[in-house]
């Protein structure tokens, strides 16, 4: 141990490693990760030791893709609610999207108002990335040297007015600033033109819903992306992959060298188009859940590393938004609590480990956001860790969510894994659903 004093240790037959799943006491000082020791290490006298038997120590989860809608939609959701779900659900740290909250993170300014909101709610980490619109590609390098992590763009409409979508040439343009001061773009890749083209069927139909959304789509404008990012050198990242079609081009690009990283997301690795009720629009997001057969490959995706990492992608409404209607209800998973059982049920059915899980949903999601104290279990990181029972089962009971609004895609799902309590800094946030006051400290940027 160093020379620090040790005030914490905890101890479990299973910790999750970069080096694997192994017994192991981890030495915990001033917030920070001392040492990762052998599970009968000696227990320093001053230290107190949290023993979980058989639960699983893993480092806290990374959400790199949640909307908080706070301020100004805050009936929708909210850094208060948020982050106590966020806390619940084993996830540590968040990055908040820039969009649905009123202002938009487009400016320092609006910057500046998100951060005095959370800062006296956020029970989990928080950070925060900016918004790339048309009108705002000034704003992009001081935005950068106040803290956001990135910048997000839509390719077709956002669904609010005040985010628009790029065209190409604004693509082009908002991508040339950002790599010129070396950031990271963040794109929701639809293109509007296939979306245009689509069958447009307004109802509660599922199936007519699917087709609305094409995966030609996402194919289209993830082409067009790696092109950009090829040609200016660019460092993007494509949010919420659903279309399993574009997963050789973006292994092929990445073979290239081409600085393209990718997300998928809980709902379109658990839930299939076949099991959506007519009507049941707590299923609707865009881009869609697919096929269970396109299922199948994304998860090839995730187990060869086409797919770097999993994040909610946690898009919330208030309960009258959720019409029967798949053409207007608001498109949107809330998945914050859930994410972590959810993908741990699917993952051990396909025969992944909890070492694969916390690379996919802490590890590379911290790598993509550069949260370099963040991500895993090894001296010099943040003492940020959840506590899994992987074994034991729960229902999901909407009224049992944190979230604002208990809507929810996963109602009456039977899920494994149970996350027993939540660590930020070596303080315990949440056990067994009881959080405590909130100490989530404001993140900017490594510089």
């Amino acid at each position: 141990m160093s020379g620090v004093d040790v005030n914490l240790v905890l101890r479990s037959t299973r910790v999750v490693t970069p080096e694997g799943t192994r017994p192991a006491a981890v030495a915990v000082a001033g917030g920070t990760i001392d040492a990762v020791l052998p599970y009968d290490a000696d227990v320093p006298a001053d230290a107190r030791l949290e023993d979980f038997g058989d639960d699983v120590l893993l480092p806290g989860l990374v959400d790199t893709h949640v909307h908080v809608n706070d301020p100004g939609r805050t009936q929708w959701e909210g850094f208060w609610t948020a982050t106590r779900a966020a806390a619940a659900g084993g996830i540590t740290t968040l990055l908040d999207m820039p969009l649905n909250s009123l202002p938009p993170t487009t400016t320092v300014d609006h910057l500046r108002t998100k951060q005095q909101v959370a800062a006296p709610k956020a029970h989990v980490d928080t950070g925060f990335w900016g918004g790339a619109i048309p009108s705002n590609v000034k704003d992009l390098r001081p935005l950068y040297e106040a803290g956001v992590f990135g910048f997000k763009c839509f390719l077709s409409p956002s669904g609010v007015e005040e985010f628009p979508e790029l065209d190409q040439e604004q693509l082009a343009r908002s991508m040339a600033e950002i790599a010129g001061f070396g950031g990271l773009l963040i794109v929701h890749a639809e293109d509007p033109h296939h979306l245009a083209d689509a069958p447009q069927r307004p109802g509660p139909a599922y199936a007519d819903f699917l087709a609305s959304r094409p995966r030609d789509a996402e194919n289209t404008a993830i082409e067009g992306l790696i092109a950009h990012a090829k040609r200016l050198n660019a460092r993007v990242h494509v949010l919420h992959l659903s279309s399993s079609d574009a997963l050789p081009l973006i292994a092929a690009a990445k073979r290239e060298g081409v600085r393209v990283t990718v997300e998928s997301c809980p709902h379109f690795l658990t839930l299939t188009a076949e099991e959506v009720p007519d009507g049941a629009t707590e299923f609707k997001c865009c881009p869609p859940i697919r096929e269970a057969a396109n299922q199948d490959i994304l998860w090839a995706g995730l187990a060869d590393g086409t797919i770097d990492c999993i994040v909610s992608d946690h898009s919330p409404c208030t309960t009258d938004l959720k019409t029967p209607d798949f053409a207007s209800a608001w498109g949107g998973i809330s998945s914050l609590q859930l994410g972590l059982p959810a993908i741990w049920t699917e993952a051990r059915r396909r025969g992944h480990s909890l070492d694969d899980v916390a690379r996919w949903m802490s590890a590379a999601p911290a790598e993509l956001a550069g949260l370099s104290k963040k991500g895993a279990i090894e001296a010099g990181r943040d003492a940020d860790f959840a506590v899994l029972a992987p074994e034991a089962t729960f229902t999901v009971d909407p009224a049992e969510l944190f979230h604002r609004n208990q809507v929810t895609a996963y109602a009456g799902k039977t899920l494994h894994g149970v996350v027993r309590s939540s660590w930020l800094r070596g303080v315990r946030i949440s056990s067994d659903g009881v959080l405590a006051e909130p100490t989530g400290r404001l993140l900017e940027r490594d510089r």
